[in-house]
C-alpha cells in the first residue's frame, strides 16, 4: 500500500463489570465526539441481542443518537444482522437517518444472528440461506424507479423515498461475502477482530471480483476490524487487555458476563482456556504507540486494507478513550514523519 490506512470506530458498547447497561449507552457520544475531533473517517454500531456483555442491541437508534451529537464523521452499521428484520424495515431505516444526516450514514449488513442461540426464534428471523434474497429485496425497495423491479401492484416501496441507501457495505469473518460484495461493487469489512480465519485472500478475492457499481464505490474500498488496546507503556497496554482477553475465553464457553475489570482478569486462573487465551493474542493488537503504529502499518499492507476499523473493549472509560486518542496521535505521526522523509 502506498498510504496509511485510515482508521474508523467500531462501537460494541462495552458493558463494564460494576456499572449498568444504560451508562455504557450513554456514553456513545462521548467516544463518537472524540472519534470525529481524532479525523477518524467513521464510527459502527454492530447489532447484538441478550448480550449482558453489550449494549448495542439497537444500533439504529445509536446511530441517530451519534450523528446527532457530531457534524462530520460517517456513522454507520457494523452491522445491521439482515436476517433478523424484514428488507423493507431496514430500507426505511436507513432512507430515514440519510435524509436526517446527507452523506454521513453507511450501512452494513451481515448475515449471523448477533446473540445467544435463542435470539433468531425471537426475533422471528429468517433463515440465513435466504441472505441474497433479503439484500435483492432491500435493493428494490430502494431503486429509483422501484416499479421496474418490484411487482407494481404491490405499490410498496421505501420512503422517503428520495433519500435512497447510503453507501451499502458487506461484513464478513471467513471469506463467504467477499466474492458477493465485489461482485455486487459493494464496499468488504472482515472482522479478524474475532475471526481466527486469514483476512489476506479474503480481502483478495473482493478485489479480484469487484465491479463499480455507483457513485458510492467507483474502487474497491475493504476495511479490517481489529481489536486494539493502546496505553503509554507496552506493559500498561497487556494489563489492561486482561479484561478484554478474559472476556474472549468466556465467549468461547457462551459466557458473557460484564467486562471485568483488569485486577479481576489479572487474579484469574487460567487452565484449559489457555489455548484459547493464546489465539485471541494472535488476532489483537496491544502495546504502546509505536507498538500499535508499527501492526497495524503491516495488518494493513499484508491484508491490503483501505481502512482499519479498531474495536477497542477496555474497563475504564476514561482510558477506553485514551486508547483511540493514542492510536491517532501515533498514526498520524508516523505519517508525517514519512512525508518529511
Amino acid at each position: 500500500m502506498n498510504k496509511a490506512p485510515a482508521l474508523s470506530v467500531l462501537d460494541l458498547v462495552p458493558v463494564s463489570e460494576g456499572t449498568a447497561p444504560s451508562d455504557a449507552i450513554r456514553r456513545v457520544g462521548d467516544l463518537a465526539r472524540l472519534a470525529e475531533k481524532l479525523d477518524y473517517a467513521r464510527i459502527w454500531y454492530a447489532e447484538h441481542h441478550a448480550l449482558p456483555s453489550v449494549a448495542c442491541s439497537a444500533p439504529e437508534l445509536l446511530i441517530g443518537h451519534a450523528a446527532s451529537v457530531t457534524q462530520r464523521i460517517r456513522v454507520g452499521s457494523g452491522g445491521i444482522m439482515l436476517p433478523n428484520h424484514p428488507s423493507l424495515r431496514v430500507a426505511e431505516n436507513f432512507h430515514t437517518l440519510r435524509a436526517l444526516y446527507p452523506n454521513r450514514i453507511d450501512l452494513g449488513v451481515g448475515r449471523a444472528p448477533g446473540g445467544v442461540p435463542n435470539v433468531p426464534r425471537a426475533l422471528r428471523a429468517a433463515p440465513g440461506e435466504m441472505f441474497g434474497q433479503q439484500l435483492a429485496e432491500l435493493y428494490a425497495y430502494s431503486a429509483p424507479d422501484w416499479s421496474q423491479v418490484m411487482d407494481p401492484s404491490t405499490e410498496v416501496h421505501a420512503v422517503p423515498a428520495d433519500a435512497g441507501l447510503p453507501p451499502m457495505w458487506l461484513l464478513g469473518s471467513s471469506g463467504a461475502s467477499a466474492r458477493m460484495a465485489g461482485a455486487a461493487g459493494l464496499g468488504y469489512a472482515f472482522a479478524t477482530h474475532f475471526s481466527p480465519t486469514p483476512a489476506a485472500p479474503a480481502m483478495r478475492t473482493y478485489r479480484e471480483s469487484f465491479q463499480p457499481s455507483d457513485e458510492h464505490f467507483p474502487a474497491p474500498h475493504a476495511i479490517l476490524c481489529v481489536a486494539v488496546i493502546c496505553a503509554p507503556t507496552d506493559e500498561e497496554a497487556r494489563y489492561l487487555a486482561g479484561s478484554m482477553e478474559l472476556a474472549w475465553v468466556r465467549m468461547q464457553s457462551n459466557q458473557f458476563p460484564p467486562l471485568p475489570s483488569p485486577e479481576a482478569a489479572a487474579a484469574y486462573q487460567y487452565g484449559y482456556e489457555s489455548e484459547a487465551l493464546e489465539r485471541f493474542r494472535k488476532l489483537a493488537v496491544i502495546g504502546s504507540p509505536t507498538t500499535v503504529r508499527e501492526r497495524l502499518l503491516d495488518l494493513a499492507r499484508d491484508n491490503q486494507a483501505d481502512e482499519l476499523m479498531l474495536i477497542t473493549n477496555v474497563w475504564d472509560h476514561v482510558l477506553r478513550l485514551r486508547s483511540y486518542e493514542l492510536v491517532a496521535e501515533a498514526m498520524r505521526a508516523g505519517a508525517s514523519a514519512v512525508s518529511a522523509e
